[in-house]
């Protein structure tokens, strides 16, 4: 994320495209107790004319279609979760709203206060905290529009916030606020084994195919997520078939998934060279074996991006530019803890964390990392990952790593 009231270098191309000034100042976010709000460059009361909601699974979306500049505070409201947005001005002329619920949001209300300001109250199915918040400037085409984006929180962080910002006083919400609900919904994992049917991947020295090592370590992983409870397990296959990227990445997209894991088995010229990586995106490789493994891999599939078929090109540039910078963000964070893990337990290559183009990861709003679990072209990966129990081994230690990159208590502590 960039810091509060700076413009990335897209948006600032973007205004300058169509005749603005510079944007900073244009983007806030809410950190701590601090409430968010926006100077409008004109007075004119403004006009709402439509809403619109995306579940981006890790984060929900509003946006708000206006007639011109506004002027904005966001509040938060305890017991119910709601959020308030405080609108000097506005006139609500909106005649369809979308059907609810919608991620983090379970209802829109539209309540005029005189003529001062209008409150658009957010129902909120849990305690929810302002990722960022944003106004786009009109285009030839498209009106301007407020965006927030709303990502999950703890109730405690949420409380906090909530009585700062005045809901009600900080003791007086502590001494009402009912017991934080343990239930947790699950986590929804994709797992992909690479390759496939007529694809085989790798080949290894003894005839061993990638494409069976994938298929039975993700099967073991799915096993072991969902016997804890906390996970429900998606496989983009079931059988040795054969799937395109995109398609692998699109099943990733309708199963609304939290994380993407891609895995893998390769082959390299060097046959002494062994031991596990994981790979996040990376539009510049971390070095030519990564950029040729990637393009390799890659083929003719192109990147899976957000809905955003309304928006014209600036707008999608910058939106996708937000969702993958967070998207990254956060598969890096859980490559970290996977490594973390699996040097307990299996060898690791030097430089264990890689960055490569793998079209598999490219998906804006899915955290996504891609493991090879070893190189097929060396003998001792080779025998170990035929093993059932070293591929058991190996799975216990990534489950670890999900489980402590899903720990609230690691999320609250780098909120």
């Amino acid at each position: 994320m960039v810091n509060e009231g700076k413009s990335t270098g897209a948006q600032r191309a973007a205004c300058q495209a169509r005749g603005g000034g510079p944007v900073a100042g244009r983007r806030f976010f809410l950190t701590g107790a601090a409430a968010i709000s926006l100077i409008p460059r004109t007075a004119l009361a403004a006009v709402a004319s439509a809403v619109r909601l995306h579940d981006h699974t890790t984060h929900t979306r509003f946006v708000m279609e206006v007639s011109s500049g506004i002027d904005f505070k966001i509040r938060t409201l305890a017991d119910p979760y709601r959020l308030a947005i405080d609108v000097a001005g506005l006139q609500w002329s909106v005649a369809d709203q979308p059907s609810f619920p919608v991620g983090l949001i379970s209802n829109i209300q539209y309540k005029p206060q005189g003529t001062v300001k209008t409150d658009i109250l957010f129902d909120l199915s849990g305690p929810a905290r302002v990722a960022n918040a944003f106004v786009l400037p009109a285009t030839a085409t498209t009106p301007t529009r407020l965006v927030i984006d709303l990502e999950t929180t703890t109730r405690e962080a949420f409380l906090a916030s909530a009585g700062a910002i005045g809901s009600a006083k900080p003791e007086k919400v502590a001494a009402t606020a009912k017991p934080a609900v343990q239930t947790r919904p699950k986590k929804v994992v994709v797992l992909d084994p690479g390759h496939g049917g007529i694809d085989p991947g790798a080949i290894g020295q003894d005839g061993t195919y990638e494409k069976h090592i994938t298929l039975a370590a993700a099967r073991q992983l799915q096993t072991r997520l969902e016997n804890t409870g906390r996970y429900k397990v998606v496989l983009t296959r079931e059988d040795d078939d054969s799937l395109a990227l995109r398609h692998r990445t699109e099943i990733a997209h309708n199963a609304a998934a939290d994380i993407f894991m891609s895995l893998h088995a390769d082959s390299i010229h060097d046959p002494s060279i062994r031991g596990l990586s994981v790979y996040t995106l990376s539009e510049k490789a971390s070095d030519a074996e990564a950029e040729a493994l990637a393009a390799h891999e890659n083929q003719a599939d192109i990147i899976i991006g957000m809905d955003l078929t309304r928006e014209t090109t600036e707008v999608r540039n910058i939106l996708v530019d937000l969702a993958q910078r967070e998207s990254r963000n956060l598969a890096t964070r859980l490559a970290g803890t996977l490594i973390g893990e699996l040097q307990r337990e299996v060898r690791l290559l030097p430089n264990t964390h890689r960055f490569a183009g793998f079209a598999v990861l490219k998906s804006p709003d899915i955290p996504s990392v891609l493991i090879e679990m070893g190189y097929l072209s060396n003998h001792v990966d080779e025998t170990a990952l035929k093993k059932e129990a070293y591929r058991a081994k190996l799975m216990t230690a990534v489950l670890k790593g999900l489980d402590q990159y899903f720990s609230p208590t690691v999320i609250a502590r780098q909120m």
